[in-house]
């Protein structure tokens, strides 16, 4: 079985990710990757990553036989693309933009997407015909608190330190992108307002209806290229040993989210589709710190775990990829 897979917005970050990972996916079959500003010219001339690789160019619409279509667009232009060009309903959809993560927005022009968490929502992804993959933020948070919320032990506010690296800002020039701001620098932004706050309270909730905890959120912009490192702490009634067996046995059968007896650090992550969780006792406190990488298991990777999810195919199918330490 070949899976034909489509890629509009192909010239960013998370598509060159999507292009890394599926040239060596065993089920899957790269058909049309569409860029209108690149139409026609060789995918490894902007993804120079993938020089030898591949030969592939880029087109500037997709063939239309499809099996499934991957949005790497910037939020709000997922929803635009499909009020202007119209998809075979039996071709799946699955999104990595904001665009239908909340309940809100889930159903579009006939459609119903399913929020992609496979640690929360594997059931149901198995089932979908569209995935609303999770925002990379998103990822790392709820990987720390899912089992609390199960546990029904959220109870108190919730304090989260999270930095991430430059690709989380996308490709496009930015003030805060230039190497000579970004590096040697470390600055927030969006404190307590980041839009990810909204898919996070949405999946708690979803574990423990009766939640009266706020999150208290401020992001950070890291002076590196990849990755996120999220601290996250609450007071809790757990003891230390308790609450580790509590996350051990929640992700007992989640092949990419592992918890350590060992303090975590961000290369451990880098390159991978993996989730550290790490979980301390201090006083009253509770603190979690959770790795991931923001371009992987915060947005590619877990976009391919869930395409493996929805053909059936084993979880990890083309996603055994190791960090790189040194």
């Amino acid at each position: 079985m070949k899976i034909k897979i489509g890629i509009v917005g192909g010239a960013g970050y998370t598509a060159g990710e999507l292009i890394r990972i599926l040239l060596r996916h065993e089920f899957a079959e790269l058909g049309a990757i569409v860029s209108s500003s690149n139409a026609g010219n060789p995918v490894h001339q902007v993804h120079d990553d993938l020089m030898g690789d591949t030969e592939l160019v880029f087109a500037s619409e997709l063939a239309g036989d499809e099996d499934v279509v991957f949005l790497c667009l910037g939020h709000g232009n997922s929803s635009a693309f499909l009020e202007k060009n119209s998809l075979p309903a039996t071709t799946h959809i699955i999104d990595l933009s904001n665009d239908f993560r909340l309940e809100a927005d889930r159903e579009f022009d006939d459609r119903e997407f399913v929020y992609g968490l496979p640690e929360l929502n594997k059931r149901r992804i198995q089932q979908a015909q569209h995935i609303a993959n999770p925002g990379c933020f998103a990822t790392a948070i709820q990987l720390a608190l899912l089992p609390l919320a199960q546990a029904g032990k959220l109870t108190d506010d919730v304090h989260v330190s999270a930095i991430t690296g430059s690709t989380g800002a996308g490709q496009s020039l930015s003030e805060t992108v230039h190497f000579s701001w970004r590096t040697n620098n470390v600055s927030i932004y969006k404190p307590f307002t980041h839009q990810h706050l909204g898919e996070i309270g949405e999946s708690l909730a979803q574990l423990q209806s009766q939640l009266d905890a706020d999150i208290h959120f401020v992001p950070y912009r890291g002076n590196f290229s990849r990755g996120i490192f999220a601290s996250v702490y609450t007071p809790s009634d757990l003891t230390q040993d308790e609450a580790r067996q509590l996350y051990k046995d929640f992700y007992a059968e989640a092949p990419f989210t592992t918890v350590s007896d060992k303090e975590i650090h961000l290369k451990q992550v880098v390159n991978t589709n993996k989730c550290l969780l790490h979980v301390q006792k201090f006083g009253k406190q509770l603190l979690i710190t959770s790795a991931i990488d923001n371009l992987v298991k915060g947005a590619s990777g877990q976009a391919v775990q869930n395409l493996n999810l929805l053909f059936g195919l084993p979880e990890t199918t083309g996603l055994h990829l190791k960090s790189v330490l040194f």
